[in-house]
């Protein structure tokens, strides 16, 4: 594994180790590249704190620490600092803004949330009696269409549900707009490690077929998730059954709808 973009730091609130912990074993597993990129402290009305998001308060913290370890690991391994955000339309702007002044690399697109502008209302991996597919494509497209977001993370979130010809037809429809994008779609460790929902066999055989471009993505959250070998092993078997198109690393880029 040559990269990994995706990286949580406790101040989630669902992790645990400290920063140093992943770099350290990130460099003893050989990668060249390790982003982090926590839960983005969204900046929601009211005062409304989300309660798996770094709190507002350790914002800074956040920056400067990995800006310290960012120079102090220089030549012995590539540090970026970025966030995962969800893609909520009414506060998107405000988001950007939020983050204007801060010094980070790249936002990558974890949509953990539909049909609600807030972290409420539909969770996209929990069981669901209705089929949230063709909700969760078009926000994600929607989204994606900024071209805010580096890549799209846990893609095949979705896929505790009936997967019949709905969920079918918006997956196909996911991945073309992807493809379509030059977004790349992220083949997830943690759902790999924990036996989750995703990732979802019906959907890597979509866009293996679709031929989208595929980053593998540890999620880690613990140190020695990070290129986890016996993980590692799992996802290139999905990659060998499914024929995925993998890439050993993105272009990062910070997001440009924001303009001040």
């Amino acid at each position: 594994m040559y990269a990994n973009y995706h990286t949580h730091t406790a101040r989630c609130g669902h992790a645990r180790g400290t920063e140093r912990e992943y770099i350290e074993t990130a460099i003893q597993r050989g990668l060249q590249v390790l982003g982090f990129s926590d839960h983005v402290p969204y900046p929601f009305p009211n005062g409304y704190e989300s309660g798996f998001r770094i709190p507002r308060a350790l914002l800074d913290d956040y920056m400067t620490t990995l800006q310290d370890l960012k120079r102090e690991y220089a030549g012995q391994i590539e540090l970026h600092i970025g966030f995962e955000a969800e893609y909520y339309p009414a506060y998107h702007a405000d988001l950007l803004a939020y983050l204007e002044p801060y010094p980070y690399e790249y936002l990558i697109m974890g949509q953990h949330f539909v049909q609600n502008e807030i972290d409420s209302a539909v969770y996209c991996g929990r069981r669901l009696e209705q089929d949230i597919s063709w909700l969760y494509a078009k926000q994600v497209i929607k989204g994606l269409r900024t071209g805010d977001f580096t890549y799209l993370a846990h893609p095949d979130l979705p896929s505790n549900t009936e997967r019949g010809q709905e969920y079918a037809q918006a997956m196909q429809w996911l991945c073309e707009q992807a493809l379509a994008l030059d977004v790349p779609l992220e083949l997830n460790f943690l759902g790999l490690l924990d036996g989750r929902a995703y990732p979802c066999h019906d959907f890597w055989k979509i866009a293996g077929k679709v031929g989208n471009k595929v980053i593998l993505g540890c999620d880690a959250h613990d140190p020695w998730m990070i290129a986890d070998p016996a993980t590692m092993e799992k996802a290139q078997a999905w990659v060998a059954q499914h024929n995925l198109q993998v890439i050993d690393r993105v272009q990062l880029h910070r997001p440009i709808t924001f303009r001040g």
